[in-house]
């Protein structure tokens, strides 16, 4: 399947109940487990946007972690459920693209949690990192977490791609296709496969630079029953500032 196939298989009611009840165990656990450190690194200010919010998760991530967050999503399905989760949360529904009713040059940091997946194009990531990086202040950042590539070939504690060999012959841009085990829905989920060499280009074309990049491994000793994550890291962590 091409890229212009792609349909964002997140925007459903049924996925939408089965990703709120997802928390920050099993594979999900290295893409977060990082972050409180980065931000410590890279963050200097405490106002957020959490672009590609779904349910929520990763909002509440944020403002357990001090930051006064906005989350935002296209999907109405997953906004509805992310002020069912968290009626105190600030979470807004926006047009694709549209991010008129935010401040330019004021957010120290915009968190971007398995966004980019999802997104099709070389145009259109360009397009939204180029605004995402409008909202940004001077000293702003840009974290996003993307998934390796090499987590759509391998079985995973919280993922299963075992049915899709086809996943082998994607190049980057490519639609693929994986199982998360961690919920009840269990239909396959479309993502774009995209790599390193593919996001840093993205990157230069947005007016952005790469601060630091980190691939996060699994240390042995956590609760989990850990299957290809001590030896190859399922996520990709990139932090980025304007040019």
């Amino acid at each position: 399947m091409e890229a212009n196939e792609f349909v964002n298989c997140y925007a459903d009611q049924k996925r939408a109940e089965a990703y709120a009840k997802l928390e920050f165990a099993g594979t999900y656990y290295l893409a977060y487990r990082d972050l409180p450190a980065v931000f410590a690194e890279h963050v200097k200010g405490k106002e957020a946007i959490d672009f590609g919010c779904g349910t929520g998760r990763s909002t509440r991530f944020l403002r357990d972690h001090g930051f006064q967050v906005t989350g935002v999503d296209i999907s109405e399905d997953m906004i509805r459920k992310a002020r069912q989760v968290s009626p105190d949360g600030d979470y807004r529904l926006i047009e694709d693209g549209d991010f008129r009713q935010f401040q330019r040059g004021t957010y120290d940091l915009v968190l971007a949690a398995f966004t980019f997946d999802n997104i099709a194009t070389i145009e259109k990531k360009v397009r939204l990192f180029q605004q995402l990086r409008s909202l940004l202040n001077p000293e702003g950042r840009i974290v996003i977490v993307v998934s390796s590539p090499e987590i759509y070939l391998r079985e995973w504690a919280s993922f299963s791609t075992k049915d899709f060999p086809q996943n082998r012959l994607a190049h980057s841009g490519d639609v693929v296709k994986i199982v998360v085990t961690d919920h009840e829905d269990r239909r396959p989920v479309e993502d774009i496969v995209w790599t390193d060499e593919a996001y840093r280009e993205v990157f230069g074309k947005a007016g952005l630079a790469v601060v630091q990049s980190y691939k996060p491994l699994a240390k042995g000793d956590e609760p989990y029953a850990w299957v290809s994550e001590t030896a190859i890291a399922p996520w990709v962590v990139y932090v980025l500032r304007g040019t």
